[in-house]
């Protein structure tokens, strides 16, 4: 198949009468071109000529009205009391001055100056226009133009479609025949247009560039006006921070029964009041919108103090997106390394298990304590100078009892001791160390302690999942004090408040704890690697056929009475003398350990007292017998790992030990009689060797296992891989679920919000037992850690 490319249609161009505009397409439009140009050359021309003779007769009206004015003040100065017979000469001659002399040279300028304008204007006139003999030619030029720019637009058709001239181009017509000189003196009078022109244009760029100067001088005293406003912003008034907190609560207000149309009302109403522009400029661009104004306001002022804050508090806000299919999560705890107790060794190894999957990295975030906090918590007055030398000591103590390299982080946030109650109190809000990029999965190790004076983001806000793990009974430490009934009643329900506000679900160790909302009981702990290597030695060493243990029965735990040491010492008093011969090694250290020896000196008991040492220590290894008395702890870390070792265990038979009772080694008691005969059948015999799968039930791997499926955390992690067709049913049974729990969800929205608001007062934090200055951190910790102050963090004006 052949294809041609045909032509192009062709367009006759007709001058309309005689001769040369017959020509081709582009040289009328070339011509045409110009014409326009010439034509827009001349209007501007004139006026220009305008403006000039506007600007003179201006100058002579006030020349005349200053004129006016002198003469009036000289008559005027003549006209009151008749002047006196030896001066009256004086003022008639100056008057006569003025008249003759002045007021003629005065008339004279003027005639002058209206000639010098009729000949400037005249001059201005032929020099601008076209070349040519007199007035009536030139008259010619310009209409032989006008159909010379008629012809040129004027296109082949039939000749009752042409188009047809008006009467008043008749005479035009009949100087058709002389186009061609037309042309040749239009070409002329441009090309002086064009030389004369350079100058105009020379004029208009100068202009032009003034106008340029005056816009950068106007953009410079705009830039320092709105420099020196940046630096005097005043604060936000009530006014303006009612109207911003208003806005912030609309989702609450809405469940509340309050239309979002209200809260915008009342949001306007409060912002009219008292409203501050930022600048000049902004005043003038300033909108209707009060909530963009508000925004601005808010945004001017907390720029001026260099604070910057991700999102609001009522407001949605911005959580963790999977974008690499990796997650992150974040195990909180309230105490750390070297403070050898479970609340600093448990979350660690969590820490360290939960890394080795490859789903998701990990943050261990503990708290720093300054250095007059460090000598009364760290064991032998240990002390660090920086979290960098501390997170060193932590990486090294977990590195000899791992077998495998650790893969996590480690961040800190501020933190006191409080004597009274012996434990670490964070100092400010806890989530704002961990970044929003990070903020995807929260463990909150003791999530009652971390949130008992809480004052800051919502855990749940903030997080896409959070999980509590209950470590303590503290209800079982606060009857043991004075008034502990009516203590233990009010954190009872101190701690489902804060629980249920802040977690999405809670794991209890054991069924000793207090019962949580959203709790579930499992054991979600393990022991150190190391125990079970040593429990392993020793198998080995009795298959061998060499001494296993050496020793007879030890204690170890903090030396404080709630630990268990109240109930040792009331058993071994009672039965002194059924076990006669019994002696007892104690290890540990703590507040009450004078006390505590004291009392049993005083008993004549067969107890022998060392310093706290670590449970892997060489010197422990030999003992058979592991006795614990207590009944406050909740999951005792000391006894899963004096079964890993194979010893024996005695403990009462209670909630905190119901994980212990399956193996066959652990001997437990209900009265003070069986504990007795416990005794003496663990020193009478040898324990059982762990089976592998008692094994494995110790580990941390198992423990791992555990946690991952009670705390939903598989579930979280495993949703970025469901198939793209369960996804819509897995969306409409999670809105289900969401339609159902919405009530409940509304509940915990507003007990954390009044949480938010008790905890803000300093007044009510010391009357409940929170140390002083704990809202936020001190310049301390500011010089610890590299913070910011606490003024530029949180200013009193935001949330």
């Amino acid at each position: 198949m052949e294809v041609r490319a045909s032509p192009p249609p062709s367009v006759s161009i007709s001058g309309g009468g005689g001769g040369g505009f017959g020509g081709a397409r582009g040289d009328d439009s070339a011509f045409s071109f110009l014409s326009k140009g010439w034509r827009e050359v001349r209007d501007s021309a004139t006026a220009d000529l305008r403006l000039m003779r506007a600007r003179a007769d201006s100058l002579r009206t006030l020349a005349d009205r200053e004129l006016e004015q002198l003469l009036a003040s000289a008559s005027t100065a003549v006209a009151p009391a008749p002047p006196p017979p030896l001066a009256a000469g004086a003022p008639i001659a100056e008057l006569e001055f003025v008249r003759t002399r002045i007021q003629p040279k005065i008339s004279e300028l003027r005639r002058r100056y209206a000639s010098q304008e009729r000949d400037l204007g005249r001059r201005v006139l032929e020099e601008w226009a076209p070349r040519g003999a007199g007035g009536p030619a030139r008259a010619r030029v310009d209409l032989s133009a006008i159909t010379a720019i008629r012809n040129a637009f004027v296109f082949e058709a039939p000749v009752g479609e042409r188009w047809r001239s008006p009467a008043w181009m008749g005479d035009v017509e009949a100087e058709e025949g002389k186009e061609w000189e037309v042309v040749r003196m239009i070409r002329d009078g441009i090309k002086e247009f064009e030389r004369r022109s350079q100058t105009s244009e020379i004029f208009e760029g100068l202009r032009s560039t003034g106008e340029l100067v005056e816009k950068f001088k106007s953009s410079l005293r705009s830039f320092n006006m709105e420099s020196q406003g940046s630096k005097e912003i005043p604060p936000l008034d009530l006014t303006e921070i009612l109207a911003n907190v208003v806005r912030q609560s609309e989702p609450f207000l809405d469940q509340l029964g309050v239309r979002r149309d209200q809260c915008e009302r009342l949001v306007e109403a409060l912002y009219r009041k008292q409203s501050h522009s930022l600048s000049e400029d902004t005043s003038l661009l300033a909108n209707d919108n009060s909530s963009d104004d508000l925004d601005l306001r808010i945004a001017s002022v907390l720029q001026s103090t260099g604070y910057h804050a991700d999102d609001g508090f009522w407001n949605e806000p911005a959580k963790y997106e999977v974008t690499d299919n990796r997650r992150h999560v974040a195990v909180v705890t309230t105490a750390s390394l070297p403070w050898m107790t479970g609340t600093a060794v448990n979350p660690l190894f969590r820490a360290a298990y939960l890394a080795k999957g490859s789903k998701q990295d990990v943050t261990l975030v503990v708290p720093w304590l300054c250095k007059s906090d460090q000598e009364l918590v760290y064991p032998n007055s240990m002390t660090f100078n920086s979290p960098e030398e501390q997170e060193t000591y932590i990486r090294n103590w977990l590195e000899e009892r791992l077998g495998f390299e650790s893969n996590f982080k480690i961040s800190f946030y501020p933190g006191k001791f409080s004597k009274e109650r012996r434990s670490i109190i964070p100092a400010g809000d806890t989530s704002q160390f961990i970044p929003s990029r990070e903020a995807d999965i929260a463990i909150l190790e003791e999530p009652e302690h971390l949130n008992w004076y809480h004052h800051g983001k919502r855990w749940t806000d903030k997080f896409n999942h959070v999980v509590g793990v209950v470590h303590t009974n503290y209800l079982e430490y606060i009857k043991r004090e004075k008034n502990g009934a009516l203590q233990a009643f009010l954190v009872k329900h101190i701690n489902n408040w804060v629980t249920r506000a802040y977690c999405d679900k809670v794991l209890r160790l054991s069924a000793a704890t207090q019962d949580l909302p959203k709790s579930i009981v499992c054991n979600v702990h393990g022991v150190n690697p190391k125990f079970l290597k040593i429990g392993e030695k020793i198998t080995a060493d009795r298959e061998g056929g060499e001494p296993s243990f050496s020793k007879g029965a030890y204690f170890l735990g903090k030396m404080v009475w709630a630990k268990g040491y109240r109930e040792l010492i009331d058993l071994m008093a009672k039965h002194k003398n059924d076990l006669e011969g019994f002696k007892l090694d104690v290890y540990g250290s703590g507040e009450d350990s004078q006390e505590v020896q004291s009392t049993a000196r005083k008993l004549d008991l067969s107890l022998n007292f060392f310093k706290g040492r670590d449970h892997a220590d060489n010197s422990l290894h030999g003992y058979k017998v592991f006795i614990n008395p207590s009944i406050s702890d909740v999951l005792c870390t000391a006894t899963a790992e004096a079964l890993a070792m194979g010893k024996f265990v005695i403990c009462a038979e209670h909630p905190s030990n119901e994980f212990f009772m399956s193996f066959p080694n652990c001997l437990t008691y209900k009265s003070s009689e069986e504990f007795v005969a416990r005794v003496k059948e663990a020193m009478n015999r040898e324990p059982q060797p762990l089976t592998p799968e008692q094994r494995y039930n110790l580990s941390w791997e198992a423990a791992t296992e555990r946690f991952m499926e009670y705390s939903d955390l598989d579930k979280v992690l495993n949703d970025e891989a469901v198939q793209p067709g369960q996804a819509g049913t897995r969306n409409k049974i999670r809105r289900s679920s969401q339609r159902q729990h919405n009530l409940s969800n509304i509940m915990d929205g507003g007990l954390a919000f009044a949480h938010q608001c008790l905890t803000g007062s300093e007044v009510l934090r010391l009357a409940t037992g929170a140390i002083p200055g704990t809202r936020d951190y001190d310049k301390q910790h500011c010089m610890d850690m590299g913070l910011l102050p606490p003024q530029v963090q949180h200013p009193v004006y935001g949330w």
